[in-house]
This record gives C-alpha cells, structure tokens and sequence, in this order.
C-alpha cells in the first residue's frame, strides 16, 4: 500500500471535510527541497479525492515574515530592507509587486506545471484584511500561557516584556526591531531600534503578527487544517510542532493536524537545499531540465521519511531512465522488477495531469543529449531519430509534444548542470592535428569497412571493434582518433550511435581528408 494511500486511509477515518495545508516562506528562490512538502500533500489529497473524501488542498504563502538579512544574491540595497516584511520590500527586478512575489510567482508557475492547482492564501493578506484579529486578541490574552508553553517546551527565556505579537513600526516599517512596553486592551505602546515611539491599535489590522510559534496553531484553528506535513527540523524536541500542539489545544481549543515528517533534500555535493543562501536547485530550474512527471516520480517512488540524494549532473539521465523503465513496467513493455512495490500507484502519481492510455514515445535522455549537440532543429532532427527506428513515421501530435518538451529540457541541462565531459561540438573544417602512422591505419581501414556495412549504430560498433581486433590497438586509441578529427577531442558519446545520426558522407570525407 502506497504510503500516501495509508495516510488517506488514516484520514478518512473522520468523516468530514478534509484541509491539507503546505506552505513557504518566499525569502529566496524556491527549491525542489521545498517541492517535496507540497507534492507530499498533493499525494495525499489526491488519494483522498480518489478515495471519494471532501477535502480542500490550500497553500499558504507566508510573504509576512521578515527579511532575516541580505542575502549573498541580492545588491546592497536591500540592506535597509532587513527586518521588513517580505510582502513590503520592493522587487529584485523590477516586475514584480513586491520582493515575495518575485519568487513567489515563479513557485505557483512550477505548480501548474506540475498538475498542483490548491487554493492560495498569503499571510499578508489574511493579516491586513483582518482574517487573525480573533487569534491576535486571543493570544494577548493568554501571553502568560503562551510563553509559559514556549519556555517549558523549547527551554529558551523568552524577553521580559515579551507578548506574543510582533509589531510593525509605523516608523520605519520593520517588524523584529520593535518592542512592547505597555499593554491594556486595544493598545499595544513600544519602542523601535530605529528610535520610534509609539502604539497600535490591535483592533487595525496589518499592523503586526504572531511570532511564529503561535502563528502556526492560529493558521490550524483559522482555517480548519486537518493534515499538515512538515520537515523534520519542526520535529525536534522542544520545536515548533511540539509548542503549536499545546498552544492548539490549551489556548485555541483546537486539536492539532495530522502530519507527516519528510526528510530533506540533498543536492550532490552541497548538500541540504536553503532557499535563503541560495543554495539549492529551484524547483523552476528542475522543471527546465527534467519533465514534471519525472519530478513528481521523484517525491512519489520515496517514503517521505527518507532522504532523497539528488545529483542534477550524471545522475540526472540515470533518473530519468529509471523513470522510463517504471513507465514501460506499468504498460507491460517490460517485466515488472523484483522488489517493485505499488507500481501503479507511483506511476499514477506522478502525471501532473491526465494518466496516459498507452505507452508514449520514449526517447533515452542519454540519445538525446548527443543528437541534439548534432542537430538542434527539430525538422532536421525528427528524420534522424526516425531514421535510427526511435520515432514512427506517423507520430502523433501528443507524443511530437512529448519529444520536443524533452528536447527543451536536455538543452538547458546542457546549458546548466551537465558535465564537460558530456559536451562536444562537431568541427566544421578538420583541425590541423598531424594524424600518427597508427591513426591513419585504422581510418584508412574504417574508410574500405564503411563502404560494405549500412550506416546504422550496431553496425558501426561491430566494425570499430572488429577493427581494432585485427590492427591489434586498444579501444582509447580507436575511440580517440575518431573523435579527435571530428570533434576536437579526445572523448565523445557512444561511437556507434554518435557516428550513426552523422552524415555518412561527412564522416567519410572528413576521414579522407585525415589520410590524404
């Protein structure tokens, strides 16, 4: 049983009207590490819908959290933006309405993508228009409670005159620089760093928040959030969950979600993803260079307590290979794997929209990478992927689509994570390397071999092999003349398949040319 189908099960135990809740704070470009909260939710509610459940998917932007400082990629502008809610700070680049949007949107943009369509909220919002003033007010009124809990549980000494509620200066705008002095309903009196004295009226809305201990339980009770998960450094001893579960049910008189832990994403070499340090692989680069239906196979094929080590370089063909055998495995192209659970379940999982009724046309990543390096224009290289018997000759529109999305993809991959070693480009007039007397024996050889043999990658390979049998030479030296005189380099992708999507012609003339 595939594990979002068990928290469903869970779930639909209580008959009534389910909310999923996600979240993220935009204070920097949004990773896939963070993509995993929400297509864990998204799992889950889809197997609530299938399940016949009433359930609601919302998603809550938390735009009205501070700047916590700035950032390696932001100029030194937005240093006197420190402290100021995200939704308050102007945009990076100019298009966009404020700081938080400029990340934000480009998020909700990876989403679509990705077949997720929840409900939207953004703390900036619900704070200014006034949606908090019950939780506000409440709050208030138990600060003794409330820090009680917080001390108890997370062991920190909390500032003498702290209340829970953070107070926007209405001097200089920023919300961590100020603080309480005197409150007696509805006037909250406080001193800023920047040198403001004043008081709020809490009864006005959009002039403070929760801190986000006491934020999170209000959102639950707020909007009736039934199933929440959440990354395991809200799970620890004396963390947010802990204090947001007592502070639910001791001042908001709410029970808590249900929720899921999920472990971290880790990018190969670097480590956990931090959208603040700009560390991490966003979730719009990823859908650049993979498929959202590979994405999502990615969340969906692992138990969200489990780390997931991704490796956007070699690793990435690997992936979507493995994803591409999953897909054949759920049509019957191939037979279905020893240790393979909940086959159908995955496989389903993972399309952002419409299950497909029959396989579509798959064409390997790794096949991709060098022919496009040869041919970039699709008119030219649709004859070469049929000619090699990778296309039909009837291709459907839907499954054309498919190919030149992933040829999309494999071009900005190569633009971006790919490694050197993949990367070739073929030479349009032949260097002016002297060929050694070994060299020239073998090309001369290839050249009296080609003309008997079809011009097709198994062919090729048998001749290269057969070869360097009978001249008695190594594959490196065989492999490296090649592509010496063609690409400029000692290394290159596959020989057989390489030379096969090359002009034969071309190969042959340029051989000659080596010989002469």
């Amino acid at each position: 049983m595939h594990w979002a189908d068990v928290i469903a099960a869970d779930l639909i135990k209580e008959d009534k009207k389910h909310v999923l809740a996600t979240g993220i704070t935009p204070s920097g470009p949004i990773h896939i590490g963070n993509m995993r909260e929400v297509l864990t939710t998204d799992a889950v509610y889809r197997s609530l819908i299938k399940k016949g459940a009433d359930a609601d998917f919302i998603y809550i932007a938390d735009d009205y959290d501070h700047l916590r400082k700035r950032y390696p990629y932001l100029d030194s502008s937005f240093e006197k933006y420190v402290s100021m809610p995200l939704s308050d700070i102007p945009c990076p680049c100019g298009d966009h309405e404020s700081y938080a949007d400029h990340y934000l949107n480009a998020f909700l943009e990876s989403l679509n993508k990705i077949g997720i369509h929840p409900i939207i909220y953004r703390a900036s919002e619900m704070y200014k228009k006034g949606m908090y003033k019950d939780a506000i007010q409440t709050a208030l009124e138990n600060t003794k409670k409330i820090r009680n809990i917080i001390e108890t549980i997370s062991k920190r000494t909390l500032p003498k005159n702290w209340l829970p509620f953070n107070i926007i200066c209405n001097d200089c705008g920023k919300i961590t620089t100020t603080k309480p002095t005197l409150y007696e309903y509805p006037l909250i009196e406080y001193s800023c760093k920047c040198g403001y004295s004043g008081s709020v009226d809490i009864r006005e809305s959009g002039v403070g928040k929760l801190p986000w201990r006491v934020d999170w339980p209000a959102r639950w009770n707020m909007l009736n959030v039934t199933f929440e998960p959440f990354g395991k450094d809200h799970a620890t001893v004396g963390g947010a969950r802990q204090t947001g579960e007592k502070i639910a049910e001791d001042i908001y008189q709410f029970s808590p979600p249900a929720y899921t832990v999920y472990e971290f994403i880790l990018l190969k070499g670097k480590g956990a993803m931090h959208s603040s340090k700009g560390t991490g692989l966003s979730a719009d680069q990823m859908l650049n260079m993979t498929p959202p239906e590979v994405l999502r196979f990615l969340i969906m094929k692992n138990q969200p307590n489990k780390h997931i080590s991704f490796d956007p370089g070699f690793g990435l063909l690997s992936f979507v290979d493995e994803y591409d055998q999953f897909e054949r495995m759920y049509f019957g192209e191939e037979e279905q794997k020893k240790g393979v659970k909940d086959l159908d379940v995955i496989y389903e999982l993972s399309q952002p929209k419409n299950i497909p009724t029959k396989l579509p046309i798959q064409v390997p990543y790794r096949h991709l990478v060098t022919l496009v390096q040869i041919q970039q224009n699709w008119q030219e290289l649709k004859p070469l992927l049929q000619r090699s018997n990778q296309l039909p000759t009837n291709l459907s529109k839907t499954d054309e689509k498919r190919i030149t999305q992933r040829i999309h993809h494999v071009l900005f991959w190569l633009d971006t994570y790919a490694p050197d070693s993949v990367k070739f480009k073929v030479q349009k007039t032949l260097s002016k390397i002297t060929a050694t007397r070994e060299q020239k024996e073998f090309l001369n050889q290839f050249l009296d071999d080609a003309k008997d043999i079809s011009w097709d990658a198994e062919s090729i390979h048998n001749m290269v092999y057969s070869i360097m049998e009978q001249q008695k030479i190594d594959a490196k030296t065989a492999f490296s003349t090649i592509y010496q005189f063609i690409l400029g380099q000692k290394k290159g992708p596959r020989v057989g398949y390489f030379l096969s999507n090359l002009d034969k012609n071309f190969v042959l003339t340029r051989f000659m040319e080596v010989v002469k």
